[in-house]
């Protein structure tokens, strides 16, 4: 790492014994114990004796710039308060017309050292520097202190009698402003000690342009900010640091229809507030008969099991500023969660309809919930009773709470095994994870629906209730005296139990 800081003052003296020319600038190299902020935005202080007075000579030179040679530093003289400097200059070109050029209110009226610290440490974020090798000394148009100034004027001696200069004299050091805190740099790379010119932080517009842009343009804000405004917090500067929407807006809202989905949904006739399912509710009758003789006389009945329709829907009235604002924008998020809401709305009156239509109960007793031998009971004894009552089915299906979920895949046998594994062996009378309700339990397809109730189980053949819909979706209103769109989703359902003898309900007493 290199640091270059400015002096507080220097002197050029062009005169020596007898009017010859000495061409020998003076002055201050370097304050110690006196704070800094350096062109990268580090905040750097030289303690005292930190730079040498002894071994290789400092190159005198140019800005920095190692390819400008002026001479070299010829002495080094360590005081309590400062490090001072002679250096001889070269009799060529360069040397001659930068001199010309150097003194108040001239081109170079500033002194820089070029440092690599071998010792530091940091006192928050200040890097204090207890050695160094001083590599170079520069002459510079700016100083980073007010009084880095030349003090004595050097013209060249072919044209006018130099002015001597007392170079016994020790300079004055300027005591100079604590500089703004900066970010501490990593003293890995050269850090050049000229002042730190002005930044004017970003307008919001120009922020966000520049984040548009992207790339080398954005970061070089962004650094420009910490080196120009390094005390700045974000609760400073809030007017230019955006607050980033992710999309898609987060729903937790789970329109899923597990009872539908199981039982299936039919296509809603158009006309009629009611409909008609026919159903067969007396059967024919066929006996044995002799020859010659009347046969076994029958009746076939079917009644007319009347349907209703239901109108589920809702609506909200957005602004159309609100539309037209926001981002990501609201009304996809508003359709999206009107969508589920709406599936939701009628699973749960499939279920109600499941479970007030299911007349057929048998009992469960509630202490042996948790013995597999008695689920085992009640799961054969349903199917028996739904094989005998609805004329010959079975049932596929066990619909349950999630209460009654938990309680299914707790269920273990006498050696504490799992009675529904994960991975099955081929005995297991299923397979359950917490994590799915795409299950099978006791040979039954599983369906698990939150719009049950509590202790809500039913064993059903699915085709024992029916499902009908027209979803007619959203539709928009505009209402211009209000500058606002009402937006409602709607849609025609009903379910019926047209068939009770196909379900049976667990009491549990």
């Amino acid at each position: 790492m290199k640091i270059e800081l400015q002096a507080e003052l220097f002197s050029i003296n062009a005169a020596g014994p007898d009017g010859e020319p000495r061409r020998v600038v003076e002055g201050v190299a370097i304050p110690w114990n006196v704070e800094a902020v350096v062109s990268g935005g580090q905040r750097v202080k030289f303690l005292a004796g930190s730079l040498p007075v002894d071994g290789p000579n400092p190159k005198f030179i140019l800005g920095h710039d190692m390819t400008k040679p002026l001479g070299m530093v010829s002495e080094r003289v360590s005081t309590p308060d400062a490090m001072l400097f002679s250096a001889s200059l070269y009799d060529t070109n360069l040397a001659n017309e930068t001199l010309l050029q150097a003194g108040p209110g001239q081109f170079y009226d500033s002194v820089s050292v070029g440092v690599e610290p071998t010792d530091y440490s940091f006192e928050g974020s200040t890097m204090v520097v207890k050695a160094g090798n001083w590599t170079e000394l520069s002459l510079l148009p700016f100083g980073a202190f007010e009084g880095a100034k030349v003090a004595v004027a050097a013209e060249a001696p072919e044209t006018q009698d130099p002015t001597p200069t007392d170079s016994e004299e020790e300079p004055e050091v300027a005591t100079q402003e604590t500089p703004d805190t900066v970010e501490a740099a990593v003293p890995t790379q050269v850090i050049y000690a000229g002042p730190k010119r002005e930044f004017k932080l970003p307008s919001a517009a120009e922020y966000i342009a520049s984040f548009v842009r992207g790339g080398h343009d954005f970061a070089q804000m962004n650094e420009n900010i910490r080196a120009a405004a390094p005390d700045v917090v974000t609760s400073d500067i809030p007017g230019v640091i955006p607050t980033p929407i992710i999309a898609p807006v987060y729903n937790n809202f789970q329109g899923r229809r597990p009872l539908i989905d199981a039982t299936g949904v039919r296509a809603m006739p158009q006309a009629g507030a009611i409909f008609i399912r026919p159903v067969v509710t007396t059967h024919n009758s066929i006996g044995t008969a002799t020859q010659n003789t009347t046969i076994t006389a029958s009746a076939f009945v079917v009644d007319d099991v009347q349907i209703v329709k239901t109108i589920q829907g809702g609506y909200v009235e957005l602004s159309e500023a609100s539309m037209d604002w926001s981002s990501p924008e609201v009304l996809g998020a508003l359709l999206d969660d009107m969508a589920r809401v709406y599936a939701d709305r009628t699973d749960l009156l499939a279920c109600s309809e499941l479970v007030t239509g299911t007349t057929n109960s048998n009992n469960f007793a509630n202490a042996s919930i948790t013995d597999p031998a008695e689920w085992v009971r009640w799961m054969y004894q349903a199917a028996a009773d739904i094989l005998t009552g609805s004329n010959g089915n079975l049932p596929s299906a066990l619909a349950v709470s999630p209460n009654i979920f938990q309680y299914l895949g707790q269920l273990v046998d006498g050696s504490d095994r799992p009675l529904f594994p994960q991975v099955g062996p081929m005995n297991a009378y299923g397979t359950m994870t917490p994590g799915s309700d795409s299950a099978v339990a006791f040979g039954l397809r599983l369906v698990v629906d939150r719009n049950l109730g509590a202790t809500d189980m039913v064993i059903m053949d699915p085709t024992g209730i029916e499902c009908w819909e027209q979803q007619k979706g959203a539709i928009s209103v505009e209402q211009p005296s209000q500058l606002s769109r009402q937006i409602a989703f709607r849609g025609y359902f009903a379910a019926k139990v047209i068939d009770a003898s196909k379900s049976i309900k667990a009491a549990f007493v």
